[in-house]
């Protein structure tokens, strides 16, 4: 249900080790392989981490890429805050399609040592909808996955019903849950993707922001193999 589904990109490894040789009136090609496809020459993959090592950060600027986003609301109001990438958002101010919402495999528990971060997994079965641990003799079993669902549902019937009544939608949808599945098209170049991904692969960050993350990394590693590990390199 969270995935990033990649678009289209401009650019290559060549392109940022050209825009570095511009400022010399110079220019690189790929080497060629009778018996394989056109690589990087050495020279070539020495100057882009070069590049990235000193921070001279403009070379990569030049390289874009594209993805369309599906998470619910609370994870990308998380990542919209990231600088320097386009974002384009499905709006409910103009769409009214039945919602779709996101609901976690399990649910974690609050990290001891920091305000935010999770660790651990909590077992809700042996609480009931107070939050009051049950009693050994009690056969009633109530998780937070019931609880969601019936929120969800509950939700979704009131906006229906506003829809229904003639509400305009950009009313409607403040009834939503923010665990409410949104689509958003996110575009940036290769440096403000590697920022990105630097700050949310890591592991002590929201898992569900990782699992976006996650998948930007492995297509931009895919795309631009020596760039993007050379601005990786933490």
């Amino acid at each position: 249900m969270i995935e990033a589904t990649y678009i289209d990109h401009m650019g290559t490894d060549l392109t940022v080790a050209n825009a570095a040789r511009v400022s010399f009136n110079k220019t690189s090609k790929m080497e060629h392989d009778p018996w394989g496809p056109p690589f990087l020459k050495e020279k070539d993959r020495t100057l882009i981490r070069y590049l990235a090592r000193e921070r001279h950060i403009s070379p990569f600027g030049h390289c874009f890429a594209s993805f369309h986003v599906k998470a619910p609301i609370f994870v990308a109001r998380q990542l919209v805050k990231h600088k320097f990438l386009r974002w384009n958002e499905i709006s409910r101010r103009y769409v009214d399609y039945e919602p779709e919402f996101y609901e976690p495999e399990v649910w974690r528990g609050r990290s001891a040592d920091k305000k935010q971060g999770s660790e651990g997994v909590v077992d809700l079965t042996q609480f009931d909808t107070s939050g009051n641990i049950l009693g050994s003799d009690s056969s009633r079993k109530t998780s937070a996955d019931w609880l969601l669902d019936e929120n969800n549902s509950g939700c979704l019937e009131i906006y229906k019903s506003k829809l229904k009544a003639g509400v305009c939608p950009e009313q409607a949808r403040m009834v939503l849950p923010q665990n409410t599945i949104t689509e958003w098209m996110w575009s940036g170049s290769l440096d403000a993707f590697a920022d990105m991904c630097r700050l949310r692969c890591a592991s002590d960050t929201q898992e569900e922001t990782q699992k976006v993350a996650s998948d930007i990394n492995l297509k931009m590693e895919e795309l631009f193999p020596v760039s993007w590990a050379a601005l990786r390199d933490d």
